[in-house]
């Protein structure tokens, strides 16, 4: 079988050099008077609220930027549409008739960014690494790497292994062996001076903001886009802030009327995309050191019933969230693969109160002092993390909390900075915390599965978990993504049995609570730069903070005349 990846879309070639970049508060007008930079540098803001770490580390849990923009993967994968890849560092792939054997072919015209050349040795280097340190190894991957010449690496598997394909070339960053090889423990340096191959490399750094310069050396041509500067913000309210005050060009998260991007923000536009799926995160295994009421199941589900997703939506996300599958198959994209097996093919927009205080009767759980449940004298009182500034995610989590309290759970928000809520997410100290399920490389529910509920990617509790952060872990769904990885996936019969098998132990077992489909909105600058995806060239999953696709469209776009 071979599939021959399509060409990146062409980019007309890099426009000279605007005037220089200037300061946020007092910089040049790039277009209807904002005073957002020079013409050719973007100011993109994520969420970050408090001081950026410095930490460019593809593999890091914490880290701030790399995959894609710095650290190149072989190919970019858009997880908006089924198509063929495009080529990065890699030209052309097949597998064999087994799908043991996956045969890639790389470019000879990549460079380090230190000026050494880019050879299949780096690729094997950079997967014997991860597959050496597990915490860096989020896609789970266990081939065997060869260089059968500078432009051409071998990897083999054990047992076939088709679903390898889009995480082996779309989700592993490429690491430059001269340097990383020296590197005592590559799952904790934080990478503070990065060597890559991409379209980007390190301009300047500051706590406060940091910033990205065009890598003049591409092997592509370097990007139209000059700089790429990374804000920190108080939270959405001050991103709004600058958004109307023309100071950022590129932004993931709400605003005011949603629907009145362009009237409310002249020269902007807004596209809004259903793809991660909002959750409540549970440290759930008390095997791996979990401790707290949400480690019984019966208390999950409960919490699960009691949510007024319909309200919640209106309140929280401006209705642009949609309906979530307790299986976390997306209801519209894998509608296909939503399982019969499922007793709630989608979790309900209403409320059942009723419904949540039987579980936790049935499970031994009584209504105490001020009509919260309580178990052997422990009344149940959950905490959730959420990052200060998050506005729709603090409004989520107090609406949910008083959803809760009539259902006779008790939980308290604790908001914290953004380096705080990595750290417990990663580490497992958390009861509750609210954040989203990703997408994986290609448009398949397998990739979430795989990153999120697989053994191989949990850790015990104060060890890092990338990204099973749950730290979930099922005998069934092992082996069900196990045979997944070996089924051709034009089998759709043979591999629907084993979603079924996944989807109906996570309705059950529930370790992410599923909240919405959230319906990621972004706001751009349209009147300063052009080559935005639109829902009619929805060439990359338009988020600043989806890695690499927020690369790809810094290299389509260019300042506008």
């Amino acid at each position: 079988m071979f599939l021959q990846a399509r060409r990146r879309r062409a980019r007309t070639a890099a426009v000279g050099m605007a005037a220089a970049a200037a300061l946020l508060a007092s910089g040049c007008s790039g277009s209807g008077g904002s005073s957002s930079g020079a013409d050719d540098t973007l100011i993109a803001f994520t969420g970050q609220a408090g001081d950026y770490q410095r930490n460019f580390n593809p593999y890091s849990p914490t880290m701030i930027d790399g995959p894609g923009t710095i650290f190149e993967p072989l190919f970019f994968y858009n997880l908006t549409e089924d198509e063929e890849p495009t080529p990065r560092l890699g030209t052309e792939y097949a597998w064999n008739e087994d799908g043991t054997e996956l045969s890639v072919t790389l470019r000879s015209n990549a460079t380090w960014t230190d000026g050494e050349k880019f050879t299949a040795d780096d690729v094997v280097f950079t997967l014997n690494m991860i597959t050496e340190q597990k915490t860096m190894n989020s896609t789970g991957y266990q081939g065997r790497a060869t260089a059968v010449d500078d432009t051409h690496v071998k990897i083999e598997f054990d047992e076939p292994a088709f679903m390898e394909g889009p995480q082996v070339l779309g989700k592993i960053w490429m690491v430059p062996e001269h340097i990383w090889s020296r590197i005592e423990d590559p799952s904790k340096d934080v990478m503070k001076n990065p060597v890559g191959t991409g379209p980007y490399m390190l301009d300047e750094f500051k706590p406060q903001a940091f910033t990205i310069k065009a890598n003049p050396d591409y092997w592509d041509g370097e990007p139209a886009v000059k700089k790429v500067r990374y804000l920190s913000l108080s939270g959405n309210q001050a991103g709004a802030d600058a958004l109307a005050a023309g100071k950022i060009d590129w932004q993931t998260g709400p605003v005011p009327d949603i629907a009145g991007v362009e009237k409310n923000y002249p020269g902007y536009r807004a596209i809004t995309v259903p793809m991660n799926q909002t959750v409540l995160m549970t440290c759930a295994n008390t095997d791996l050191g979990c401790k707290g009421p949400q480690t019984d199941p019966a208390v999950r589900k409960a919490i699960h019933r009691a949510i007024d997703r319909t309200q919640l939506n209106e309140l929280a996300f401006q209705g642009t969230s949609s309906e979530i599958s307790p299986g976390f198959a997306l209801p519209e994209r894998d509608k296909a693969q939503l399982s019969d097996e499922l007793e709630n093919p989608v979790a309900p927009m209403e409320p059942d109160v009723a419904g949540a205080a039987e579980l936790l009767e049935e499970a031994g759980y009584a209504k105490g002092a001020g009509g919260v449940y309580a178990k052997d004298g422990k009344p149940l009182e959950l905490t959730v993390k959420v990052v200060s500034g998050w506005t729709d995610y603090i409004t989520a989590v107090d609406t949910m909390a008083q959803q809760l309290g009539k259902a006779g759970i008790k939980v308290t928000s604790q908001q914290v900075s953004w380096n705080e809520w990595s750290d417990a997410r990663g580490q497992g100290e958390f009861e509750l915390l609210i954040d989203s399920l990703y997408q994986g490389p290609a448009p398949d529910p397998f990739y979430v599965y795989s990153y999120f509920f697989s053994s191989e990617t949990s850790a015990p509790v104060g060890e890092a978990a990338n990204p099973n952060f749950s730290r979930f872990s099922d005998p069934a769904v092992d082996e069900a993504l196990a045979k997944l990885k070996s089924i051709d996936p034009d089998d759709t019969g043979a591999r629907q049995e084993q979603f079924d098998v996944i989807q109906a132990t996570l309705e059950e077992e529930m370790p992410y609570i599923p909240v919405l489909t959230g319906g990621t909105t972004s706001e751009y600058h349209s009147d300063k730069f052009t080559g935005w995806p639109t829902q009619d060239d929805m060439y990359a999953f338009p988020a600043i903070w989806s890695r690499p696709d927020h690369s790809q469209i810094f290299m389509n776009l260019k300042p506008a005349e």
